[in-house]
């Protein structure tokens, strides 16, 4: 047993061995230190939207920092079990060259990744539009944006492709909301319906700002239906709960009226 710890000991006491336990601990605790005091800097009295702001440029950083310390860290390690280190230096600046032609796209990414957040293209927890897609920004890192939407679909979008998005999410959303009716009934009785008992629901909708709350007039004559225009805005990513609950209000004041919400139909005339 004794001889046992002994080897044990003279193992664990080698440079290669405590060297290399010692290098990733500190490697480590300064990467933990250095992302903790940026975020507690960054976030320092700071509203909500601007701490989500602010967390795509943490998560950034945090990327930087993880790369930078992982180099110096295995540098460190191959100059405890002997390596020439200078000379593996002076060997990077020329693999560097050819590695940089290699990695162009890779570059790309990460330098519109930047340009994304100078610009306030988006930051994580924005609803988005992209090529078609709309999601939310789950996550932003140096190579890759990642969007999930409603059905839980997530697309991966390379940041050196991001162009131009349709940025859905601002601090108030403007929403224009068609109320389709039938022809059948008299306009002045959808008005009067509208502006009694709609209007003061929907100023009572969790998250939409009542003072923004307006009929606006009738919006289109389609083909089975007039459509009745509302507009109202909302907290920013909260739209689509707001639909839902105007959906659930026309639906209930519009019924204690007897007044159905119309469906295509198909009217075929024939001679006999």
């Amino acid at each position: 047993m004794i001889e046992f710890l002994k080897v044990i000991l003279n193992i664990i006491t080698k440079k290669e061995v405590y060297g290399v336990v010692i290098t990733l601990s500190i490697s480590y605790f300064i990467y933990k230190t250095l992302t903790i005091l940026f975020e507690e800097v960054i976030n320092y009295g700071k509203v909500d939207y601007e701490k989500k702001k602010r967390k795509t440029i943490t998560n950034l950083f945090k990327n930087v920092t993880k790369y930078l310390i992982l180099i110096v860290a295995a540098l460190a390690i191959l100059s405890i079990y002997g390596v020439n280190v200078k000379g593996l230096i002076a060997g990077l600046g020329i693999a560097g060259t050819i590695l940089g032609l290699a990695l162009q796209d890779t570059f790309k990414d990460i330098i519109n990744g930047i340009n994304i957040i100078a610009e306030n293209y988006f930051i994580v927890g924005d609803i988005i539009t992209y090529n078609g897609f709309t999601g939310e920004v789950f996550e932003f890192g140096l190579k890759t944006t990642k969007l999930k939407n409603a059905n839980g679909e997530i697309m991966v979008i390379a940041n050196r492709n991001i162009m131009e998005v349709n940025n859905l999410s601002q601090k108030e959303q403007n929403v224009l909301y068609n109320i389709s009716l039938p022809y059948e009934q008299p306009v002045e009785t959808i008005e009067k319906i509208i502006e009694k008992n709609i209007l003061p629901k929907f100023k009572e909708i969790e998250n939409v700002n009542k003072d923004s709350v307006k009929y606006l007039g009738v919006n289109d004559l389609a083909e089975s239906c007039v459509k009745y225009l509302i507009s109202f805005s909302c907290k920013r990513d909260q739209q689509w709960q707001a639909k839902r609950d105007a959906n659930k209000i026309v639906l209930v004041e519009f019924g204690k009226h007897n007044i159905s919400i119309p469906y295509p139909q198909l009217e075929v005339h024939y001679e006999k």
